[in-house]
């Protein structure tokens, strides 16, 4: 929880919102791989790409 709090002060101070999204984005595509690695709704995930 440590680097979440640390990040967030990166973004407040240098101000740099325009990050956020992009790093959200990429956690999402993240989890939606590793679930799709492990799951019986694997092929129907893998048509959306």
């Amino acid at each position: 929880m440590a680097i979440i709090r640390e990040f967030l002060e990166f973004l407040r101070e240098r101000k740099k919102w325009w990050i956020a999204p992009i790093l959200v984005f990429l956690v999402l595509l993240g989890v939606l791989i590793v679930f799709a690695s492990s799951s019986a709704v694997a092929p129907f995930i893998y048509s959306l790409f």
